[in-house]
């Protein structure tokens, strides 16, 4: 393998860039050429290219040993059309790639009631959103075993860093749920989502599906509470499920919705993965220095967080 093609250049890709260019030729599709820049200088080379546009794809057919899928469904609609063109595409050339890796999202299982929740868990997604994931998920899949591509799927929950932490909603003083309301949550560092992304390409088994999560446990409210704690913010109030509905949106809602406990046990069985960050506390800690009152010491990212 001496290629690979990273599908959707965000944060997560440009984490696991430089473990990936000391080792393969990367090529990274970009919508604009302005957004080249970073991945250039990460050592890749950028392609221009739109998943929406299905004449801009030619370039990929044939191009790489192994593709990196990272890029979100659109934002409408219950399919996923982008991994539909991204996939017609890879299959035109005379070589196909030997692997893919799809980063999906845990929101494909739908609200478990804070069950523990393992891969062979149906989907039952209740989301547009996680059901356009279901639909990239099942398209991969089929071309997997169509083509004799080793896929994997890894469905990540929510994707926290230094620079992807709710501090705008804390700063706001948006509510979470009561503790007797409040749901289950998981979360992955962004770095231990690129190296999950980069060993699955190596080590999984075809057509698997794996839940990338770490080892928290924790509550959403809790969540909040840790990170506030760590970043020198007040913690945010606490209100019943039928009094906060008129304090958030109906996206923050959605994720108030849904509670369950991910296994991760296939993940660091089958891959050998030892994360870096294995609780949310570990990654809190490693945060560099700031203060909450330095103008945007961190970028704010609603939970959960996108690749």
């Amino acid at each position: 393998m001496k290629r690979i093609l990273i599908v959707g250049s965000g944060d997560v890709a440009l984490r696991a860039l430089p473990w990936l260019v000391r080792r393969f030729r990367v090529f990274a599709l970009v919508r604009r050429g302005e957004s080249g820049a970073a991945v250039r200088a990460a050592g890749a080379v950028p392609l221009q290219a739109d998943l929406d546009d299905r004449r801009s794809l030619g370039r990929l057919a044939g191009l790489a040993e192994a593709v990196l899928h990272f890029a979100p469904p659109p934002p409408g609609g219950e399919g996923d059309p982008r991994t539909k063109r991204l996939l017609a595409a890879l299959a035109a050339g005379r070589s196909l790639p030997q692997g893919v890796v799809y980063i999906s999202t845990t929101g494909v299982y739908g609200d478990c009631a804070g069950a523990r929740v393992d891969e062979t868990r149906p989907c039952r997604a209740r989301t547009a959103r996680a059901r356009r994931r279901v639909d990239a998920e099942s398209r991969l899949r089929a071309f997997g075993r169509r083509c004799r591509v080793r896929v994997a799927i890894l469905r990540a929950p929510g994707i926290y860093a230094a620079d992807r932490l709710p501090l705008e909603r804390l700063r706001r003083g948006d509510p979470v749920l009561v503790a007797a309301d409040d749901v289950d949550t998981n979360h992955i560092h962004a770095d231990d989502l690129a190296r999950i992304a980069c060993l699955a390409l190596f080590r999984a088994p075809p057509g698997r599906v794996y839940n990338a999560s770490d080892d928290s446990g924790l509550k959403m409210g809790e969540y909040f509470d840790a990170v506030a704690d760590a970043c020198g913010l007040p913690h945010p109030p606490r209100l019943g499920r039928a009094a906060i509905a008129e304090h958030l949106s109906a996206l923050a809602l959605s994720f108030m919705g849904e509670s369950r406990r991910l296994d991760n046990r296939r993940l660091k069985r089958e891959l050998r993965l030892r994360l870096r960050y294995p609780t949310v506390a570990a990654g809190l800690a490693a945060l560099p220095p700031a203060h909450p009152s330095e103008p945007d010491p961190l970028a704010e990212h609603d939970f959960p967080c996108r690749p």
